[in-house]
């Protein structure tokens, strides 16, 4: 005598008010499948479940979502999955329900009842949701419009979700092309500065029709030769920021004695910049540390002529010590400070006190560089500082670089 199979609970409002809310409160349509999905088993029998998404793109069906959670499981990768009929549903646009043989003496998982529902949202198909059985009960048509009530409302949650996502590209493309054509409208800026320079003072040397004593003509080609040091300064800085940005610099990691990088800046220091006093602490002992002696040098000296121009008359202090795996360099003046609205944006590209920009010459691009390198070194950067009292920046650099994050020069 063939059993029939018992019957399924009935499915109610509550199991409808419920997916409701679910969506409602859903975070991503993924983890609402999930809810829903376990909550509704009861009454909505399935083995398998998959959510194929149309690529626009490439006019192709990607699996999004899948679960095994009934008959089968064990043999999940063996199973059916719906795919062809996922086709057949996206080209109907139509809810599809494919039944196996009548075969008793068959495998129930050669004999899966398949119900393929298109997801649809403001008339535009995004992709089919498969439910799959194996062997029995078959899918009613009670269970078949309740399939559909749920791949219309998990349709217009990704509809809702691929919308914000959109959104938010075209706002990150906004932000890109306002910080593009900020960074133009500066670049611009500093370069027309010493090319104005360099292109006027030529000119004037060039004039046939007047004769200028060797004091003038000396005092001119100083300042030619200076506005040619300041367009390489920006150059050279306008290529580190853009390498150091995009990761495609080089970092040269090797044992590397502190207080050896330290004696030689402030040996050259003494030679171009013999008005800065410099002052050197180290609280001994410091250990070698894994780093770029170029770039850590590019980092103090940049510091060091901030100070010179920033803090006119004040001596740099700098002081050195070691705690736990990190190496630790505060570069100290003693000059007129940095106002405090404006310490979250000093290591910003091209951000320049704008109380002072007049006054002292500077791409804006320096600061920037130097937190690019000591990130690259896995380390941080930070400034302090009092109005009328000083500013202080702390490096920490850690004394052994992470073996998956070293760049060999």
């Amino acid at each position: 005598m063939k059993v029939e199979p018992s019957p399924l609970p009935p499915i109610e409002f509550d199991h409808v008010y419920l997916i409701s809310r679910i969506i409602g409160q859903a975070g991503n349509w993924k983890s609402a499948l999930d809810q829903i999905l376990s909550q509704v088993r009861k009454v909505f029998i399935f083995d398998n479940v998959a959510v194929y998404l149309l690529d626009t793109t490439r006019r192709t069906l990607d699996v999004g979502y899948a679960k095994a959670a009934g008959r089968g499981h064990s043999r999940e990768a063996d199973v059916a999955w719906g795919e062809n009929l996922s086709s057949q549903v996206m080209l109907k646009r139509s809810t599809i329900l494919q039944e196996p043989p009548d075969d008793p003496a068959m495998d129930r998982l050669e004999r899966p009842f398949i119900l393929g529902v298109p997801l649809i949202a403001n008339q535009q198909i995004l992709g089919t949701i498969i439910f799959i059985r194996f062997g029995s009960p078959p899918f009613t048509p009670t269970q078949t419009q309740f399939a559909e009530y749920l791949g219309q409302q998990i349709a217009l949650l990704i509809a809702v979700q691929q919308r914000e996502t959109e959104l938010s590209t075209v706002e990150s493309l906004r932000q890109t092309l306002r910080i593009q054509g900020d960074f133009i409208s500066t670049l611009s800026h500093e370069i027309r500065n010493p090319l104005g320079f360099i292109k006027g003072y030529t000119t004037t040397l060039l004039r046939t029709d007047k004769q200028w004593d060797a004091d003038t003509q000396q005092e001119f080609l100083k300042i030619i030769d200076q506005e040619t040091d300041r367009l390489q300064e920006l150059i050279e800085n306008l290529l580190d920021s853009a390498r150091l940005e995009t990761g495609l610099i080089v970092m040269n990691f090797q044992p590397v004695r502190v207080e050896a990088v330290l004696n030689d800046i402030i040996t050259r220091s003494r030679l171009h910049h013999p008005g800065l006093e410099i002052l050197l602490q180290i609280n001994p002992p410091v250990p070698p540390i894994i780093a770029d002696a170029r770039r850590l040098t590019q980092v103090i000296e940049n510091l060091l002529n901030n100070i010179e121009k920033y803090a006119e008359g004040s001596p740099a202090i700098i002081t050195v010590h070691h705690q736990d795996s990190q190496v630790f360099i505060d570069v100290a003046d003693k000059g007129p400070g940095i106002p405090e609205k404006y310490l979250e944006l000093i290591f910003e590209r091209f951000f320049r006190n704008p109380e002072r920009e007049k006054q002292v010459y500077g791409s804006g691009l320096g600061l920037f560089i130097c937190r690019q390198i000591i990130h690259a070194h896995h380390g941080s950067i930070n400034v302090e500082s009092t109005p009328g009292e000083g500013t202080t920046f702390t490096i920490a650099l850690p004394i052994n670089q992470p073996q998956n994050g070293m760049m060999m020069g």
